[in-house]
């Protein structure tokens, strides 16, 4: 599981032909049917990646040049450029996404290898800029999935399900909020821990599956649990 951003570009190249092909399945009703996430419609969720690309290229931009460019002008511009773009029909949605994507693969070609070095401030705090192609391949497979559209948490790559499975468990480690437990996945082979494992349950499932279920896209409906009783309830992430 790789952290080297230029490794992961081929990663994020293959998510966001994935993504591309799925949207161009879609017609004028279909982008405007609810997607998986609570009162957006598949338009929103489109939009919302396409301006989470740019986004992503202000702060590769910071990065290389040592400005201050936030992510976002404000948390109330991005809500209304995604509200604005929720309304476009699928050729406009296809092509803004394309051009978007295409742009932060240009903004990543740009960036000297001293410049990854940096820290850049995101909508949740300072960040790694080695980080930045992670979140955006994050982005592209987990919304993928939110769009509802075929596109399911099982169709995940292996090495993508388990790095955001590693991610989403150590973030739960270190808060107070999540239960224990413990996470088994990989053939059974591998496991997470999650607070203390003493008396914790044992969730076993899929790398894919388990990831989903932490991250709220799936209810967890084949994991189970150890010794039987119902699944753990984490906090929502964020």
């Amino acid at each position: 599981m790789t952290s080297d951003p230029l490794l992961l570009t081929g990663e994020l190249d293959e998510a966001t032909a994935r993504l591309l092909r799925t949207v161009a399945a879609l017609g004028a009703a279909d982008v405007a049917a609810p997607s998986l996430l609570p009162s957006w419609t598949r338009a929103h969720v489109l939009t919302h990646l396409a301006r989470n690309a740019d986004g992503f290229v202000n702060l590769l931009t910071s990065a290389r040049t040592g400005e201050d460019i936030p992510m976002y002008a404000s948390p109330e511009a991005r809500s209304a450029d995604i509200e604005a773009g929720a309304g476009r029909g699928p050729a406009d949605l296809m092509d803004d996404l394309r051009r978007s994507s295409q742009r932060f693969t240009a903004a990543v070609a740009e960036m000297p290898v001293e410049a990854w070095g940096a820290t850049v401030q995101t909508r949740r705090g300072p960040w790694p800029a080695a980080m930045l192609v992670w979140g955006r391949l994050r982005e592209v497979e987990v919304h993928h999935v939110d769009l509802g559209a075929g596109y399911r948490p099982a169709d995940w790559p292996d090495a993508f399900a388990q790095r955001l499975l590693h991610e989403v468990a150590a973030g739960l480690a270190g808060n107070p909020a999540a239960p224990a437990m413990v996470l088994r996945f990989d053939g059974f082979r591998h496991e997470l821990v999650v607070g203390d494992p003493e008396g914790a349950p044992t969730v076993t499932g899929p790398a894919p599956e388990l990831a989903a279920w932490l991250t709220g896209r799936s209810a967890g409906e084949v994991l189970t649990v150890t010794p039987d009783g119902p699944l753990p309830t984490p906090p929502e992430w964020i």
